[in-house]
């Protein structure tokens, strides 16, 4: 075989490598779900903080579930997402946002946020717990966003519980 020949084999095959894990990278959360079930823990179910029902940011990016935020007497604060159904993507996260109302990712951006860490599952029930030095007060919204993309992927309003 000419070395032409084999320069432009290794090329192709570099190239279908790489063109490969990037389709699946980016196209695999399409058909792969993470199912999470993460039972709450006994001592956080005293008090409601707060809670508010995930809706869509538009026709691709949709959510539908409870979000709560529980705090017991020690002061510990748990967010759980229950019933919660998204599509999956890549590098989502669970943010709470100073703004509310949300509809857009600008209007995200637009705010001050707080990175409670990746979202573990975009199925099912699961909790996410809040640094004791977070006010509660200063943030009305709660949203998985895709931080490799800045999109908005659902948001929910926190209303004051009981």
């Amino acid at each position: 075989m000419s070395r032409k020949l084999i320069l432009t084999a290794i090329i192709a095959a570099s190239i279908c490598f790489v063109a490969g894990n990037a389709f699946w990278y980016l196209a695999s959360p399409l058909w792969i779900n993470r199912v999470v079930a993460e039972a709450l823990p006994v001592e956080l179910q005293m008090k409601t903080a707060a809670t508010g029902e995930f809706h869509n940011a538009d026709s691709v990016h949709h959510g539908k579930g409870v979000a709560t935020i529980f705090k017991n007497a020690s002061g510990t604060k748990v967010l759980r997402f229950t019933n919660f159904e998204a599509p999956n993507g890549p590098d989502l996260k669970v943010w709470l946002v100073k703004a509310a109302n949300l509809k857009s990712s600008a209007d995200v951006k637009a705010s001050a946020w707080v990175a409670l860490g990746p979202l573990k599952g975009n199925i099912g029930d699961q909790n996410y717990v809040i640094p004791n030095e977070v006010n509660l007060a200063d943030y009305r919204s709660v949203v998985v966003w895709c931080e490799q993309f800045g999109v908005l992927f659902s948001a929910a309003d926190l209303k004051p519980g009981s």
